[in-house]
């Protein structure tokens, strides 16, 4: 199932940025429906489950892998050897921009939480990680991996514990990308590294129709890998979350009908 329903047509939708449109809705956040058993969604919403993967397999990486093909590939427009840092991988998002930014051949360094998830991480391409439970300076040795020029792209969803840092990481004419605030959305900015570093700083969410088909391609073909956490039973939804909000989760939680 697309999350993302257009419930009306109109230039955004025409220009193929179905998610600009004011019209858009996210399913289980504007639409009611993702802790149920059935739900209610335009045919057009619907598409064959990829070959060779369970129903938790392909619903896992939908929302997740919309959001982070839009972030990299329209809004950041990742390009070849360009180098990326993800702030945060345990995430849905954060898990799957690793995978999506190591196949279109960026270098991707990653802060995460804890030998886990830092290890995790490695396992799905990341050429560096930095632990920032082990080391409260975490950017100093990012900024020297980089040969103190910075990174391409940030993909920093973590908000007001990482953003001075994100600013301070990013290179010349380098791009921030946030599609989230998980630490709070009030972050404090030094404009000086903006003008003089010439930074774009980028929204985004979720993603087109035509993204949608596009992140199922990749998982037929294998290049994003479903990431799930764990499977709970429906009536167990309030322990999902308070896995997510204990941050201890690589992946998704998925919850699956009585």
């Amino acid at each position: 199932v697309d999350p993302g329903i257009s419930t009306r047509q109109d230039t955004w939708t025409a220009a193929g940025n179905d998610s600009m449109s004011p019209g858009y809705r996210i399913l289980g956040e504007h639409v009611r429906g993702g802790f149920a058993e059935f739900v209610a969604v335009p045919l057009e919403n619907l598409h064959p489950r990829p070959a060779g993967l369970t129903a938790a397999e392909a619903a896992a990486p939908l929302l997740v892998g919309l959001t982070a093909y839009r972030m990299l590939v329209h809004r950041a427009r990742l390009q070849t050897g360009e180098r990326m840092l993800v702030v945060g991988s345990g995430g849905g998002v954060n898990s799957t921009a690793i995978q999506l930014g190591c196949h279109l051949g960026a270098e991707v360094h990653v802060v995460a939480g804890g030998p886990e998830k830092a290890q995790r991480a490695k396992e799905l391409g990341a050429a560096l990680v930095v632990d920032y439970k082990t080391d409260e300076a975490w950017h100093k040795p990012l900024f020297t991996a980089t040969e103190r020029r910075g990174y391409d792209v940030i993909i920093d969803n973590v908000g007001r514990a990482t953003w001075k840092q994100s600013l301070r990481l990013a290179g010349i004419g380098g791009r921030i990308v946030t599609v989230g605030n998980t630490s709070g959305p009030l972050a404090e900015t030094d404009v000086r590294f903006i003008f003089t570093r010439q930074l774009s700083i980028l929204g985004s969410t979720m993603g087109s129709h035509a993204d949608f088909a596009a992140v199922l391609e990749l998982l037929e073909q294998g290049a994003l890998k479903p990431l799930i956490h764990c499977e709970l039973p429906l009536s167990e939804g309030r322990r999902g979350h308070e896995i997510i909000e204990r941050g201890e989760m690589f992946g998704k939680i998925v919850l699956r009908s009585d």
